[in-house]
């Protein structure tokens, strides 16, 4: 089965050069279109979609607030936002709102297909080091992010929870590292790796990795700059 796209952005030359690309794929197809989150939220009242493409900065509702929308719904579909990064400071805000990932808009066809493809088969963060990077230019709006006064680690009640071995996946993940490079760098198995994320997610009642690069910055884990905070 194909699978089903949603472009949402107010220039009609960018999706109709998104949907160029993604038709000439065998796995997937346009199923709609939105030049707003109004016309967003509207069409998949009656459209069955699984990945959104979503601009930031749009007319009538912007993508934040169209993506946490979409996110509270039960069996929503996957959201990527698309960011001009430099200029679309509500990036961060939109992670936070439920989006498993983000791209540039001028992203190479080639990775755009890629994320769609890993979105779709449950790896919300499209790339962890972009994310992390992301999480870096707006680390001080973090509250755990400065590193002055904030507790860090078994302190915060959210952590506690994690045995030591999930805390330190929950770290490298928070790092920017993937299932394999988290395999490699801890000596345990790619499903091994798979399986402590999961019950990270489940325990922090996260979404997705995304959500666990966020908390991990909220909680003072990791600082900006992807280094760890003080050990307890």
């Amino acid at each position: 089965m194909s699978i089903r796209v949603m472009l949402v952005d107010d220039q009609v030359l960018l999706r109709t050069g998104f949907r160029m690309v993604l038709a000439a794929q065998p796995d997937m197809e346009v199923v709609a279109e939105a030049g707003d989150g109004v016309e967003a939220l509207e069409a998949l009242r009656s459209t069955e979609v699984d990945v959104v493409l979503m601009d930031v900065r749009m007319p009538k509702l912007d993508g934040v607030e169209t993506t946490r929308r979409i996110c509270e719904r039960e069996g929503a579909p996957k959201v990527i936002i698309l960011t001009t990064f430099d200029l679309d400071e509500y990036a961060f805000s939109a992670l936070k709102a439920g989006a498993g990932g983000f791209m540039l808009k001028d992203v190479p066809p080639e990775e755009l297909l890629t994320a769609i493809r890993a979105v779709h088969s449950g790896d919300a963060v499209v790339a962890p080091s972009t994310t992390r990077r992301l999480l870096d230019r707006f680390a001080p709006m973090l509250p755990g992010s400065g590193g002055a006064g904030g507790a860090v680690g078994r302190d915060r009640p959210e952590l506690a929870r994690l045995t030591d071995r999930e805390r330190e996946v929950m770290l490298l993940v928070a790092q920017g590292l993937s299932n394999g490079e988290i395999a490699a760098r801890l000596v345990l198995s790619e499903a091994t790796v798979k399986t402590h994320v999961g019950r990270i997610l489940t325990k922090l009642e996260l979404r997705d990795r995304v959500q666990v690069v966020v908390m991990a910055y909220e909680t003072g884990l990791v600082r900006a700059g992807g280094s760890a905070g003080p050990a307890r």
